[in-house]
C-alpha cells in the first residue's frame, strides 16, 4: 500500500488450480494489432502461466508454445462487465443463468470477468450475504469475477460491516437504491449516511437512480385504471423519474464529498444530468448497458404480452427512438464511461408472474453475451468511435474505477492474460436459437452485428477457439477490489481542502436579543448591555417593557 492507496497486490487472489495452469500455459499470438485505450500497435503477444509474458516482434519464446494466428485481427483486453445478476433470487424467483451458464455466455461474446451483485434482503447481514454469493459463485465460475454490495437498509451494524468487507473481502463499492420502495429503497437521510461512509472507508457509492415513491404511486393509479400489461411498467417510471432521482445522487453525494457511479442511465435527460455535472466538477461516473444501446421501449407496446414482457427491466427502455445515438454519443466522447448489461434473465414462464399485474413481471434482459458485439457495432461501425475507445468503455476504464488496473484492462506485460483476437469484419446474427445462455428469448433477436470474438484466452487459457466455447466450471477467481482507486480518490484530498467550510472571524455581537414570552407573547424584548467593550466581557441584563404589537409602531420609532 502506497501513500493510502490500496492495490490489488494488497489483498489474496485465489489461485489457479496447477491442473488448469499446466494444461495450456504458454501462447503466442502472432501478427494481430495489438489495441489498448490509448494506443494501437502491430505486435506478437506471448502469454505463460497466466500472465502476459511478452510483447513485440521476434519474441524469443520456448518451443512448443500454441500459436495462434491473429493477422488481420485486432488483440484486446478481456472485456470487463461492470453490472451482472447471475442466478439473483428476484420478485418471487430465481434468475435463470446461474454463474455457469452466465460465466460460459460471457466469454464466448469476449468478455473475460464479471462484476455482480451481492443484495441482502433487509435486515440480512452484509458479510452473511458476501459469504452465500460467495458459494453460489466460485463452485461456477468460468471466468474471473468480483462483487459489488448492496446497501439494502441502514442501521449502525451495517457500517462495521461495510468496512469489513473492504477490509477483509475485498470489496470497493456499495450501491443503494433510491427505488425498490418497501424492500431495497433508502431514504434521503439514509443515503447521506451511506455515502459518507463510502468516503471514510474510500469505496466507490453506486446507485439506482429512480425515484420510488413516484413509481410506487403511478404504480397504484394505472392498476386502478385496468392498465396491467408490460405498457405499465414505462408508464409508471417516466424518464424525469430517472433524471429527478440521477440529479438528487449527485447533490446528495457532492454534499459530503463522496465519489459517485450511476447504474444502468437509461435515458437521455438522466445521462444529460451526469454530463452537466462533471462539467460541474461533480467526481461522478456513468454506467450505460447493452440493452440501452441496442435496443428501445418501443417493445413496450408489442401485442404479443410474452415479446413485450421480455423487455420489462428497471429503469426501462426508453421509447424515444434517439435514446440509443444519443448514449451512445455521450459514452464516445466520455461522459459516459463503462458499459454493464444488468444482466438478469428470467424465462417466459417466470415472467408469467407478472401476466396479469406488471408490477409482477421479474425484471431483467440478458446482454453479457452481445455486449461486446452492440458495442462495436453501435459504437465502431457506425463511425462515432475508434478502437482506443471501445477498448475504454468495454474494459479498461472500468479496471480504473474499480481499482484492478493495470492487472486486467491492458494488453502489457505483467497483466492478467485476459486477451481476445477480434475479428472487426466478421458478421454474426443474434438469436436466442445459438446464443450460449439459459434464457429462452434475446431482446437483440435477428440483429446482425459486426466484431466477433474468435479467440479468447483468460487467465491464461484458452477458453474460446475460433467462436466454440470450452470452459472449466468453477475455473474462474474471485478478484478483490481494493479500495482508494487512484481514479475515483486521487483529486478528492485536494478538492476536499479547496471546498472546506471556513468560519468568519469577526467582533461578537453585543446588541438587542429578542426573548419571546411564551405565556403571553406580548413582545417583551430583552436588552443585552455590555459592561466593557472587550468582546470577553460579562454582560448584564435588563428588560424593557415595550407596549406595542410584535414590530413595533409603524408610525413611530421602534424604541
Amino acid at each position: 500500500m502506497l501513500l493510502g492507496i490500496m492495490t490489488n497486490a494488497d489483498l489474496p487472489v485465489k489461485k489457479i488450480p496447477l491442473r488448469i495452469k499446466s494444461a495450456q500455459n504458454r501462447i503466442l499470438i502472432r501478427g494481430g494489432r495489438v489495441v489498448n485505450d490509448d494506443r494501437m500497435q502491430d505486435a506478437d503477444v506471448y502469454i505463460e502461466d497466466g500472465v502476459i509474458a511478452q510483447i513485440g516482434s521476434d519474441l524469443h519464446v520456448p518451443g512448443g508454445c500454441r500459436v495462434i494466428e491473429a493477422k488481420g485481427r485486432l488483440v484486446i483486453p478481456g472485456g470487463i462487465d461492470t453490472h451482472t445478476h447471475m442466478q439473483l433470487p428476484f420478485m418471487g424467483t430465481s434468475a435463470i443463468d446461474d454463474f455457469y451458464t452466465g460465466t460460459r455466455a460471457a466469454l464466448a461474446g469476449g468478455t473475460t470477468m464479471i462484476m455482480d451483485f451481492v443484495l441482502p434482503s433487509r435486515n440480512e447481514s452484509l458479510v452473511e450475504a458476501y459469504h452465500k454469493w460467495r458459494a453460489w459463485a466460485d463452485p461456477k465460475v468460468c471466468c474471473d469475477y468480483s462483487f459489488h454490495v448492496g446497501v439494502t437498509w441502514w442501521g449502525p451494524k451495517v457500517t462495521q460491516e461495510m468496512e469489513e468487507l473492504c477490509q477483509v473481502h475485498g470489496i470497493n463499492s456499495f450501491k443503494m437504491f433510491m427505488a425498490y420502495k418497501d424492500v431495497w429503497q433508502l431514504n434521503d437521510t439514509e443515503l447521506l449516511h451511506a455515502f459518507d461512509a463510502c468516503k471514510r472507508l474510500g469505496a466507490l457509492a453506486l446507485v439506482h437512480a429512480e425515484n420510488g415513491d413516484v413509481i410506487k404511486e403511478n404504480s397504484t393509479k394505472l392498476l386502478a385504471q385496468g392498465i396491467t400489461g408490460p405498457e405499465g411498467h414505462e408508464m409508471s417510471r417516466p424518464e424525469e423519474v430517472e433524471a429527478e432521482a440521477t440529479n438528487r445522487a449527485c447533490v446528495l453525494s457532492n454534499q459530503v464529498g463522496c465519489p459517485l457511479y450511476v447504474v444502468h442511465v437509461m435515458s437521455k435527460s438522466a445521462a444529460d444530468v451526469l454530463s452537466e455535472k462533471r462539467r460541474a466538477g461533480y467526481v461522478v461516473f456513468g454506467e450505460t448497458i447493452a440493452a440501452s444501446l441496442g435496443a428501445s421501449g418501443s417493445h413496450y407496446r408489442h401485442t404479443c404480452w410474452r415479446h413485450a414482457a421480455a423487455f420489462v427491466m428497471g429503469p426501462p427502455l426508453r421509447s424515444d427512438p434517439t435514446t440509443p445515438g444519443h448514449l451512445m454519443d455521450l459514452l464516445a466522447n466520455g461522459d459516459l464511461q463503462t458499459t454493464g448489461t444488468d444482466n438478469c434473465t428470467f424465462s417466459g414462464s417466470q415472467k408469467a408472474l407478472g401476466k396479469d399485474d406488471f408490477t409482477k413481471i421479474p425484471y431483467g434482459v440478458n446482454g453479457v453475451e452481445d455486449r461486446m458485439s452492440i458495442v462495436w457495432e453501435k459504437g465502431v461501425a457506425q463511425g462515432k468511435m475508434d478502437p482506443c475507445r471501445f477498448v475504454a468503455v468495454t474494459s479498461t476504464s472500468a479496471a480504473k474505477i474499480f481499482n484492478i488496473y493495470p492487472k486486467k484492462g491492458r494488453i502489457a506485460v505483467g497483466s492478467d492474460a485476459d486477451v481476445v483476437v477480434w475479428n472487426p469484419h466478421a458478421t454474426r446474427v443474434i438469436s436466442a436459437k445459438t446464443h450460449h445462455q439459459a434464457v429462452d428469448f434475446n431482446i437483440f433477436e435477428g440483429m446482425e452485428v459486426h466484431g466477433v470474438a474468435e479467440w479468447v484466452v483468460c487467465g491464461g487459457r484458452v477458453v474460446v477457439e475460433d467462436g466454440e466455447v470450452r470452459v472449466v466450471q468453477g475455473s474462474g477467481r474471485y478478484i478483490p477490489t481494493p479500495v482508494y482507486s487512484p481514479t475515483v480518490y486521487a483529486r478528492t484530498p485536494a478538492r476536499d481542502a479547496a471546498k472546506a467550510w471556513k468560519k468568519v472571524e469577526r467582533e461578537p455581537y453585543t446588541g438587542p436579543v429578542y426573548v419571546a414570552n411564551d405565556a403571553s407573547n406580548d413582545g417583551t424584548i430583552t436588552e443585552i448591555e455590555p459592561q466593557s467593550v472587550k468582546a470577553t466581557a460579562s454582560y448584564a441584563r435588563s428588560s424593557v417593557k415595550v407596549n406595542q404589537p410584535p414590530g413595533g409602531n409603524a408610525s413611530g420609532s421602534f424604541w
